[in-house]
């Protein structure tokens, strides 16, 4: 039970051994004739080339996209770097100067000389991670040309509107502060 067709054949003498070796022969050949033209092969093979090509281009996507965030990563430093560099230290300031951020009043403390600047415009304030930082009106504007989310505060000198004023004529109380 255990034998195959071709033992069985063998055994009742219907064929010979040279007749079996023929027969496997032509059954070897035609398989191997078969795999390479046959469908299965060029339909496994197209898909796998489509499947590299796709695992190509999401990787090389993919590849874009962490180029171009490593990149913004690298400018956010350069200007950290640039305002930290610049910064005016605002030391045992005093004197509260109010500011509107975004849509919130903030303060911070600042000598009475960095109050007069600010509001004539020869100093600015710009945002450094989760604090403000005072820096010269030219570094502002470099700040701005590259993110200008990052300018609180920069008043341009010469703003002073005196000659259309019609309050000039009234002194303003010195402690008036808002």
């Amino acid at each position: 039970m255990g034998s195959s067709l071709q033992d069985q054949l063998l055994k009742a003498g219907l064929v010979d051994e040279q007749q079996i070796k023929r027969t496997r022969s032509s059954k070897r050949k035609k398989g191997k004739q078969g795999r390479g033209k046959g469908d299965p092969g060029d339909e496994s093979r197209r898909r796998a080339q489509q499947a590299a090509a796709e695992k190509a281009r999401r990787d090389s996507e993919l590849n874009r996209q962490r180029q171009e965030e490593a990149k913004r990563k690298a400018e956010d430093n350069e200007l950290r770097q640039l305002i930290h560099v610049n910064r005016i230290p605002r030391g045992e300031g005093d004197v509260a100067y109010s500011f509107l951020d975004e849509d919130s009043i903030k303060r911070i403390y600042v000598t009475a000389d960095q109050q007069r600047k600010l509001a004539k415009g020869s100093l600015a304030l710009v945002r450094q991670d989760t604090g403000y930082e005072l820096v010269l009106p030219e570094i502002a504007e470099r700040v701005r040309a590259r993110n200008e989310s990052l300018v609180v505060l920069l008043n341009k000198p010469g703003d002073d509107s005196e000659k259309d004023d019609d309050y000039a004529d009234y002194k303003v109380p010195d402690d008036l502060m808002w």
